[in-house]
């Protein structure tokens, strides 16, 4: 199998890619509450689980589950009100917070009370894997960027770069959100950020609703 064949697609998914995970979304909002809550370790987790979540749609995408959901209006519907109610699920315990007590801080200042890898890593999971228009989005870049002739094989090696892709990016952004500098400033006002962030979880489920 000559793989340089391939290049052409590989470079296209790529760029798509690219612009598709630096827009502010769902995954954005949770690597970003997630830094400032629990800080660098939970939010690099967090992304992992997003970054998981990629070959879920991709699977999707070579199974035909993908079509599926694209051509089938009720099914989507119930996708998106699957995914909305865990946003909104996410967004009230965020719009709930209360200013933390100086007590309640490491010296470092982030929260004591932390979240599990586990949890952490089901969250970002979860906050991805549900959003039918992220699989949506798979189903379009391999419909028109893949040749119908290239094989699952190379489909599947794009899926693992996809995945790969992903975790990288919100990893970096974790680093970036959890550097010292950073953090102390938020830690001032974690309670607001979390609120803004509550707020922009529902008017992102609400979005997956009306849309």
């Amino acid at each position: 199998m000559d793989l340089s064949l391939y290049w052409g697609e590989f470079l296209t998914i790529a760029a798509v890619h690219l612009l598709a995970v630096a827009s502010p979304g769902p995954d954005f909002a949770i690597v970003l509450k997630h830094s400032i809550n629990y800080g660098r370790r939970c939010a690099m987790i967090t992304s992992i689980g997003v970054g998981a979540a990629i070959l879920l749609h991709v699977t999707y995408s070579l199974l035909g589950i993908g079509l599926l959901l694209k051509t089938n209006p009720l099914l989507f519907k119930i996708f998106s009100y699957v995914a909305a109610a865990y946003l909104i699920y996410i967004a009230i315990g965020a719009l709930r917070s209360s200013a933390p007590d100086n007590k309640d801080r490491t010296q470092h200042g982030s929260n004591v009370n932390q979240i599990s890898d586990k949890k952490a890593f089901t969250v970002g999971f979860l906050t991805n894997g549900l959003n039918p228009k992220a699989t949506l989005f798979f189903l379009s870049v391999f419909a028109v960027a893949v040749s119908a002739d290239t094989p699952n094989s190379i489909k599947l090696i794009y899926g693992l770069y996809l995945a790969f892709a992903t975790g990288v990016w919100f990893c970096f952004l974790s680093y970036l959100l959890s550097t010292r500098k950073v953090r102390t400033f938020i830690s001032q006002y974690s309670h607001w950020f979390d609120r803004v962030m509550g707020a922009v979880l529902l008017l992102l489920a609400a979005k997956l609703v009306l849309a």
